[in-house]
């Protein structure tokens, strides 16, 4: 007889409710009220289905670049403008990009402490 096991947990590249979706979600959400769009417009002119806008803006989910470009151009907005002042601590658990690592912002610190730049 075979037995069932737990299935295996997939790597994500953000967390669904992560800090990063969330910011990226209410930037949406402003947008779209200040341009006075309701959820089924907007969604019907970035072409996608409203409960995938709805998850987008509550920060539930992992939007595709297809998925945040189409939002961009309904909201008629740069795609920047939408992920600008993402940081990488606001993805955790997730691959840090060069130079980002723990390790080297101690050192920078240490660096930057040591020549009086910063008070830490």
């Amino acid at each position: 007889m075979r037995r069932m096991t737990e299935p295996t947990p997939t790597a994500r590249l953000v967390d669904p409710h992560s800090t990063a979706a969330a910011k990226v979600g209410e930037r949406i959400a402003a947008l779209r009220r200040r341009a006075r769009l309701s959820r089924p417009t907007l969604a019907d002119c970035a072409d996608l289905d409203v409960r995938h806008l709805q998850r987008i803006e509550r920060g539930h989910g992992n939007p595709t670049l297809l998925s945040l470009m189409q939002i961009a151009v309904a909201l008629e907005v740069p795609l920047a403008h939408l992920v600008e002042d993402l940081e990488p601590e606001d993805m955790p658990g997730t691959r840090r990009p060069y130079g980002h690592s723990t390790r080297d912002m101690q050192t920078r610190r240490r660096y930057y402490a040591g020549n009086g730049a910063l008070d830490y």
